[in-house]
């Protein structure tokens, strides 16, 4: 769980923020437990409480509501800085390295079973994200039903979509369409 995007990729568990209703992916305590294991975290976590969860989902709301805010250079909410500051205050320290396979990665205290103790890598890299170089390098996608946020690792820093093989291609066709319709 040491990725650099690791607080992006949790964002966007919840897509298509631009339809009238957006697709859902952490709907239960046990899918919050799937995603920790699915994105480097241990493989047997026990699924928090539903009031940990609902935490977790108004922590990832405000995560969003962060990031979304500098990659269309706005101010963000007051609230929602203060709300990563409290989650960041309250979850595990980064206190102990240990050996991952090709690397090292952070030891969190996964015994307490809260949404905190569950996603604290999440908050340490949107803390290591907003506070460092690569700031300026999320974006989000040019599709303005999808609302995909992602660290732009392109050499230009130009990219304009979450991925070519979908907002990118639907981009293409529907411009290919209009434009054989002109003609």
């Amino acid at each position: 769980m040491n990725r650099p995007d690791l607080c992006l990729e949790f964002v966007n568990t919840r897509y298509w923020r631009g339809q009238a209703a957006p697709t859902e992916t952490l709907t239960a305590p046990e899918e919050l437990a799937a995603w920790v294991a699915a994105n480097g975290g241990p493989k047997s976590v026990k699924p928090t409480t539903p009031k940990e969860f609902d935490r977790a989902i108004e922590l990832r709301e405000s995560l969003h509501r962060l990031f979304d805010a500098q990659a269309q250079d706005k101010t963000p909410a007051a609230r929602d800085l203060e709300a990563l500051n409290a989650a960041l205050a309250a979850a595990p320290a980064r206190t102990t390295l240990r050996r991952e396979r090709g690397g090292y990665g952070w030891d969190v205290d996964m015994k307490s079973g809260t949404a905190l103790a569950l996603l604290a890598p999440v908050l340490w890299t949107a803390g290591d994200l907003l506070a460092g170089p690569r700031l300026d390098r999320v974006r989000r996608c040019a599709n303005p039903e999808c609302g995909w946020l992602f660290l732009d690792d392109s050499r230009a820093g130009k990219r304009r979509w979450c991925s070519m093989q979908s907002c990118g291609n639907r981009a293409k066709a529907r411009r290919h369409y209009h434009k054989s319709r002109e003609e």
